[in-house]
């Protein structure tokens, strides 16, 4: 009794979703985990997001309708199935998994009331996330959301949520006009995947998608390859020592197995995944593998429909250049007075992620020493000569890997107050720390030179106003520290962020390009970026003259090829605000007593995933038989 009053109050709740998720999955054995992190749904795991401590009706609708979502596609879909007839194309593959995911889901609604109401009140959350009801061109609407939503409409009866409407009538009769009838097909073919896979291959033909789809996989060459790869596993090799390697050889290859395995399941529910986490859509995903860097301002970018209409008035500033060196000293000293109860905190966490870094390091030996300790590989040379030379061994350390952190604070409008001082603390924390550990850091700031446009605006105007003319502001990128330089020398520049009238608006996915830039000219082996912010982009000029999601849309595709494509480790801390839903690895704060723990427990993390990687043994080939 004493552990149940001591427990957390979701605790109950959460028990309850993860025994409904195992009912309706039907896997008695599923590992379902409640984390800050993006959802993910495995072969044999699933997590969902950790539903808040003062838990709404609202809140535990959206928690149970990811997990019905999840549920109903380990128990509905056939990721075989899906994989032979999952077309070529982008858009197409887009299309494709988001109706699949819409038949899944209405295969339970159908069957059960709850269900129903929960992926309801789930997509309604979803969508109204994604402010797709601001939108008010075809060409801003998710074509794959509105052909999901009108084939569960068609399945289940039930209207797309409220969020979502703008999007489907939208494209409504353009769909209806070319697909009606494929779609009146699809409404009796829920519970047959094979014929409803074939069926919206005919609906993405009449969508004018056919030379998307290319050829069908086919199936029995795919069982023939897997009968391949688990042959070692049935092999009847004889019994001795060909036997004793081959069982070595499979312990050592487990771990690689298991995160291969887990590889192919996150394939296989790539569209799920992105569904319940919405860092990005379908349509923004390169099946092909084949990276996108298009080069539309010199430098190598993901290729997006985002243009720039002047770069002139734009400028990269050094933080003492923006302010005398008085108001720094003064802007510092208040900056202290925050620190003053952090002082001790500092100095714990610097010890504690110092051991963690430490402890990590490779350790090797000298060998054919003439002093040391005594090699026992040399042993009998030393029985025969007792005074023969290079007989001792002793252990060296190596030096830590080469590391770079680059902290990027959001400087806008809205970070004024308590945000932008936890973010100025939180630098200060990060810099002094991963100092003492050997570790370059960088910190970077980005907001905009002038409200509502600026020099860029103007000249927007005197040329008569051309449409969609893209970023319409002038950017200000700010270094407070270089990685190179030490951080009592950069000390004062922090104080810079608590100056009145410096915070205007934020325009985040080109900040992401900068700051990925400047580290990939760095050398280190290790190249780490944490951004450091309070929610979306915005810039009311841009924003007026283009897209209502343009600013979004194109953070969102930056975050995607940062993520996928780039060497470059990135990590997002919301202050205040959830940006679990821009980024794969972020986690949200709400003071700075929390700031330094967490920042110092995600950077160890990202250290100890990476020498988990680079020292896990290679798999050995046992012998055959």
């Amino acid at each position: 009794m004493a552990n149940k009053k001591r427990e957390a109050p979701t605790e109950p709740f959460k028990r309850a979703v993860a025994g409904c998720v195992r009912a309706v999955a039907g896997k008695p054995d599923l590992e379902v985990t409640f984390a800050a992190d993006r959802p993910l749904l495995l072969a044999q795991k699933v997590r969902l997001p950790e539903p808040p401590r003062r838990l709404t009706t609202l809140d535990a609708a959206v928690t149970r309708g990811i997990g019905d979502a999840m549920a109903l596609r380990l128990a509905c879909h056939d990721g075989k199935v899906h994989r032979r007839y999952s077309p070529e194309g982008r858009q197409a593959r887009a299309i494709f998994d988001a109706v699949e995911q819409a038949r899944c889901e209405a295969l339970g609604s159908r069957r059960m009331d709850g269900v129903k109401a929960n992926l309801g009140a789930m997509l309604q959350d979803r969508y109204h996330r994604a402010n797709l009801d601001e939108i008010s061109e075809q060409s801003e609407a998710p074509m794959e959301d509105a052909v999901a939503l009108m084939v569960r409409e068609r399945l289940t009866g039930v209207q797309p949520p409220k969020a979502a409407r703008k999007v489907v009538e939208l494209w409504r009769d353009t769909i209806e006009t070319k697909a009606g009838d494929e779609l009146d097909r699809l409404g009796t073919m829920a519970d047959d995947q094979h014929a409803f896979a074939e069926a919206v291959r005919d609906l993405l033909v009449s969508l004018d998608m056919g030379e998307e789809l290319g050829p069908e996989t086919d199936e029995g060459d795919e069982d023939e390859n897997e009968e391949g790869e688990n042959a070692p596993e049935n092999n009847d090799a004889p019994r001795g020592e060909a036997d004793q390697d081959q069982q070595e050889s499979d312990e050592q290859q487990s771990d690689s197995a298991r995160e291969e395995e887990e590889a192919g399941e996150r394939d296989d529910s790539d569209s799920t995944s992105e569904e319940f986490s919405e860092e990005e859509s379908a349509a923004d995903r390169e099946p092909s593998g084949e990276a996108r860097r298009p080069d539309f301002s010199g430098r190598n970018e993901p290729k997006i429909d985002y243009k720039v209409f002047s770069t002139k008035h734009d400028e990269i500033v050094s933080a003492e250049d923006l302010c005398p060196p008085e108001e720094l000293d003064r802007l510092r000293a208040f900056l202290d007075k925050q620190l003053a109860t952090l002082h001790g905190a500092v100095a714990r966490l610097a010890n504690r992620l110092q051991r963690r870094l430490l402890a990590q390091q490779n350790r090797a030996w000298d060998f054919d020493l003439e002093e040391g300790m005594l090699d026992p590989a040399r042993l009998s040379r030393v029985v025969i000569d007792p005074m023969a030379p290079l007989s001792f061994k002793q252990e060296r350390e190596t030096a830590f890997r080469d590391t770079v952190v680059t902290l990027l604070l959001d400087n806008s409008g809205s970070m004024r107050g308590r945000p932008i001082t936890v973010a100025a603390t939180c630098a200060d924390i990060l810099a002094r720390t991963l100092e003492r550990c050997g570790v370059k850091v960088e910190i970077l700031g980005f907001t905009t030179r002038a409200w509502k446009g600026g020099q860029s605006r103007e000249k927007w105007l005197a040329e008569g106003k051309p449409s969609n003319p893209g970023r319409l502001n002038d950017l200000r990128h700010i270094v407070y520290k270089s990685a190179d330089a030490p951080w009592r020398r950069a000390r004062k520049n922090l104080g810079l962020m608590l100056r009145e009238g410096l915070l205007k608006e934020n325009i985040d996915g080109e900040a992401l390009l900068w700051a990925h830039d400047r580290l990939l000219a760095r050398s280190e082996q290790r190249r780490i970026l944490m951004i450091v912010s309070d929610g979306a982009p915005v810039d009311d000029s841009t924003l007026s003259v283009n897209a209502g999601n343009y600013l979004e849309r194109h953070l969102r595709r930056v975050i995607d090829w940062i993520e996928v494509r780039s060497p470059v480790e990135l990590l997002a801390i919301g202050i205040g605000h959830d940006v679990t839903r821009y980024y794969k690895r972020a986690v949200t704060i709400v003071d700075a007593e929390q700031l330094g723990g967490t920042v110092m427990d995600q950077l160890a993390e990202l250290f100890e995933d990476d020498e988990a990687a680079t020292t896990r043994p290679p798999a050995r080939r046992g012998r055959a038989a």
